[in-house]
């Protein structure tokens, strides 16, 4: 254990009312971002999802377990299926959700962490340094997306990171390579030419981010998402109703 984590875990044994950080002090944390190191300053990160592609088949949940070795029951990534209603006609539909990090730009997950064991590289791409994390969970409490926990096993912060040691081999992730559907595309948005650049161009007009309104400036954009998703995620279980989008109630499983 380095110094930094024994001095935190010094001043927590010290203050036992510290243990939660208060929700006025995340807040005001959040534009406070230290600075980002490492990656490629040149690039930057980001992921498509094509939901009119993803059949809900749960192979890139299974690859990244696979993959990063999560404990059981607990996902880096994983696929989200509802089942919706609309109330006038009566007619229901399966609608699938991929649910990852959304490596946002402004991350709240950054600045609340007390020993920077979360940080921003220069391409993006939000990561964990499982050596210095304390586990205090202030990370996960700030994510607006649901997508961060709390590793069972190593009893700290874990989080999908695009398999950043896949990309620095030259591969892709594991959730983008075993898309049977191809609904995943990751790419470098510097690059005019990339494919995801492509991708997203031609489906201007039908891209959409999860809660655009918080500001974090998320980089997964989904397309085909209706907007009864893009407020009401939460990632909580059961029925809901959305008045405001065509009177739609959905069960999440």
């Amino acid at each position: 254990m380095d110094l930094s984590r024994r001095q935190f875990l010094g001043k927590a044994a010290i203050s036992a009312g510290a243990a939660v950080m208060p929700l006025a002090d995340v807040e005001a944390a959040v534009n406070d971002q230290p600075a980002r190191r490492g990656g490629d300053p040149g690039k930057r990160y980001g992921m498509a999802i094509d939901l009119r592609r993803c059949i809900g088949c749960q192979a890139c949940t299974v690859s990244c377990s696979i993959e990063n070795q999560p404990p059981v029951g607990q996902f880096r990534t994983i696929v989200h299926q509802y089942e919706v209603k609309d109330n006038d006609s009566e007619d229901t539909a399966a609608v699938m959700l991929p649910r990852l990090c959304n490596q946002c730009d402004n991350p709240p997950c950054v600045p609340v962490c007390p020993v920077q064991a979360t940080w921003q590289r220069k391409d993006g791409i939000v990561v964990v340094d499982n050596e210095q994390c304390v586990g205090c969970g202030y990370c996960v409490q700030a994510c607006p997306y649901d997508a961060r926990f709390i590793n069972h096993d190593t009893q700290v912060a874990d989080e999908c990171n695009f398999c950043v040691h896949r990309l620095e081999a030259g591969l892709l992730p594991a959730c983008v390579e075993s898309c049977v559907g191809g609904a995943r595309i990751i790419g470098d948005l510097n690059d005019p030419d990339s494919h995801i650049n492509q991708v997203l161009r031609e489906n201007y007009d039908d891209i959409k981010v999860l809660k655009p309104e918080l500001n974090t400036r998320p980089h997964v954009f989904y397309i085909g998402m209706t907007d009864a998703f893009i407020e009401r995620i939460q990632g909580e279980s059961g029925l809901w109703f959305d008045s405001e989008h065509g009177g739609v109630m959905g069960a999440v499983s």
